[in-house]
């Protein structure tokens, strides 16, 4: 399978990304659903809201102090250090993910679109101030140093609408691609889902790739499908 996978690499000139969950299972990262989810005998649909910041943003903040603490102590594995070298040796490339969780930055990556924001950026609720922040922990809840209002995660929360931007830039990337490595999504959270179908419609050149421990809804659409963890399987060919 890697030979095969290494074949699509090589013939690609223009190349894109999908990047969920799974890539960063093996990191040790929690998916703060179900069991994961529940803190405090709350669930993560409960505070990641934004009612729930306007009720009380110091047991939000409270919340993802505790998550920030988590992932930090999480390192990029094989699959994430892959992606960034590859981004290196690629002149046309772009990696999309739906994970706050940092990795691939971490791991190098710059040519980044965080779909779903990340966890260690943070934002005025009032103006247009916007910050990373590693400090661990930090001291909540924290204000804007502009205007002196609430500053809340950088992330997208449920009810929220996604950035159009940087859906429109990730989707017109996707369908001028070669070649779409799809790894560790459930290919079910739309929009993003959708990218891959839609991209092939566009652009019947597209090649897709698919690396998951299971089949979704992408699987049907792909051209090669790896059943494997993506960090097992880019263990061994780490060096584009």
């Amino acid at each position: 399978m890697q030979e095969k996978f290494l074949e699509f690499v090589d013939s690609s000139n223009k190349i894109s990304v999908i990047t969920g969950a799974g890539i960063s299972a093996e990191s040790g990262v929690p998916t703060f659903r179900g069991e994961d989810g529940l803190w405090n005998n709350y669930r993560a649909e409960e505070l990641a809201t934004l009612s729930a910041f306007n009720n009380n943003p110091k047991l939000v903040w409270e919340w993802y102090n505790w998550r920030r603490g988590l992932i930090s102590k999480c390192l990029p594995n094989p699959a994430h250090y892959y992606l960034a070298d590859l981004e290196k040796n690629r002149k046309d490339y772009l990696l999309i993910t739906q994970n706050v969780d940092g990795l691939h930055v971490k791991a190098g990556s710059k040519k980044v679109i965080e779909i779903h924001g990340s966890i260690w950026k943070i934002k005025c609720v009032s103006c247009h101030y916007n910050e990373e922040n590693l400090e661990l922990p930090l001291n909540y809840p924290p204000l804007c140093p502009e205007c002196n209002n609430l500053l809340r995660p950088d992330v997208v929360w449920f009810g929220e609408a996604l950035d159009y931007n940087k859906l429109s830039q990730a989707l017109n990337f996707i369908k001028k691609s070669d070649l779409l490595i799809v790894i560790g999504t459930s290919g079910v959270v739309q929009p993003v889902a959708s990218f891959p179908v839609q991209g092939k419609n566009a652009n019947p050149n597209l090649k897709i790739v698919e690396i998951n421990l299971y089949e979704t809804p992408i699987t049907r659409f792909a051209d090669l499908f790896i059943n494997a963890k993506s960090g097992e399987f880019f263990k061994g060919i780490n060096n584009v």
